[in-house]
């Protein structure tokens, strides 16, 4: 198999986690207990010995064949979805290895559980949200807009009169809503949440 060829198996398995992950978040609309009561159910199959290994070995294959052809195509891009393409892949890679090395730091390192609240605190504490906030909405973004620019070059006719760029466009506006509707969940609907005194540490409380 190619690079190419390598980077897209290992995204269409993220693409399923991130897809589980996503819909978890939503979950926090309804508050965090549901939030957790619906992670607890789904680490179920993704915490299962073997499926954390596939999972963690995808990410590990996606940011080196990321990283790869983010050097072979950023000087080739010339559309703005190409460019879209290589850039958002940069951001994932470099997301990867943040988000993972954190999760697993906290779970390894800290002992903590990495649950709903190790996931917020940074999003709800002054002054790490002006950092937390555009890490995870752009995280978002570029997610949903890597899926857009592949969506674009792969996409050869219009489905139900919308044309393949329009298709693409609209991926990326309701990326964008879909950022915000996760900020309000995330955040107990902007009012802030109250993180535990076991989470403090990572606040440096």
């Amino acid at each position: 198999m190619t690079t190419k060829q390598i980077h897209y198996v290992s995204g269409l398995i993220l693409s399923l986690f991130v897809g589980l992950h996503l819909f978890n978040h939503l979950c926090s609309l309804v508050g965090a207990e549901r939030h957790i009561a619906v992670m607890n159910t789904l680490r179920l199959g993704y915490r299962n010995s073997v499926i954390e290994a596939l999972l963690l070995g995808a990410v590990a294959v996606q940011i080196g064949s990321g990283l790869r052809l983010f050097r072979i195509h950023r000087k080739t891009a010339v559309t703005p979805f190409q460019k879209l393409h290589v850039w958002t892949g940069l951001y994932l890679a470099i997301f990867f290895v943040i988000h993972v090395s954190a999760v697993l730091i906290g779970r390894g390192v800290l002992h903590l559980d990495t649950n709903f609240y190790f996931g917020v605190a940074g999003l709800n504490s002054f002054p790490f949200n002006l950092f937390f906030i555009p890490y995870y909405g752009l995280a978002v973004i570029s997610f949903f807009g890597h899926v857009a620019a592949i969506h674009r070059q792969k996409m050869k006719a219009p489905l139900v009169g919308v044309s393949p760029n329009s298709q693409a466009i609209f991926l990326l506006v309701f990326s964008v809503v879909l950022t915000l509707v996760l900020m309000y969940g995330l955040t107990d609907h902007f009012h802030g949440v109250t993180i535990p005194s076991e989470y403090n540490i990572l606040i440096g409380k």
